[in-house]
């Protein structure tokens, strides 16, 4: 489960605007399963896609089998909601991809291909500049605090000893209030763990199911 990519939110139904509410995105995610006649699976969110996986989680338990959130951010991001002016600010003048250079060093971590670098900021570049504008203030600001103790189904929490998303410390807080819930730390200090631990991430998620599922 992830945000919506590059260009795609100003060509669905509604626009932008719909797919920038977390109760839209949770009701398609819900949509997606029906439509392929599944009636329970496991749950994988990465990055801001962990928040919208946690919300599912719990607001759909007899949809999940497990969930397992990849280098996401806390329930609620401190600060967030007061830094949109600024962004949006910055998004207007400068663009998506501008902003995507200005924050991909902690994105992506000290370790990560030089070339990499470059294609994500391309590629987030991408994105369509009223999809971001509607991102920023809703979604990258939602509260699941009340959530996430909801949470029934096995979890997995996998972060970076370093991640500029949250200490570990604070990471353990969130995670140990999911009741049957495990947390990974993997060496590094980036936050897109999916990305810059692709197989590491992969393995103890598929572990996890196999234990779990």
């Amino acid at each position: 489960m992830e945000r919506l990519g590059p260009g795609i939110g100003a060509a669905l139904p509604g626009g932008a605007a719909r797919y920038a509410r977390l109760w839209a995105i949770d009701a398609d995610a819900a949509r997606l399963p029906d439509n392929l006649r599944i009636d329970r699976f496991h749950l994988v969110g990465a990055k801001i896609g962990g928040t919208v996986a946690r919300a599912f989680a719990a607001r759909r338990p007899e949809r999940v089998k497990t969930l397992t959130v990849v280098g996401t951010p806390p329930p609620l991001r401190p600060g967030a909601a007061e830094n949109v002016p600024k962004l949006v600010e910055m998004f207007e003048a400068h663009g998506v991809e501008h902003w995507a250079r200005q924050n991909m060093g902690n994105r992506l971590g000290g370790a990560f291909p030089p070339e990499g670098f470059e294609w994500w900021c391309k590629f987030m570049g991408r994105t369509a500049l009223s999809t971001q504008l509607g991102f920023m203030g809703t979604i990258a600001c939602a509260d699941i605090r009340a959530d996430v103790p909801k949470i029934a189904c096995p979890t997995l929490v996998i972060t970076t000893e370093e991640s500029g998303l949250a200490t570990v410390a604070e990471t353990r807080a969130w995670q140990q209030q999911i009741r049957d819930s495990e947390l990974v730390v993997l060496p590094g200090n980036s936050y897109h763990v999916a990305a810059t631990h692709a197989a590491e991430s992969a393995k103890a998620t598929l572990d996890f199911i196999q234990r779990r599922g």
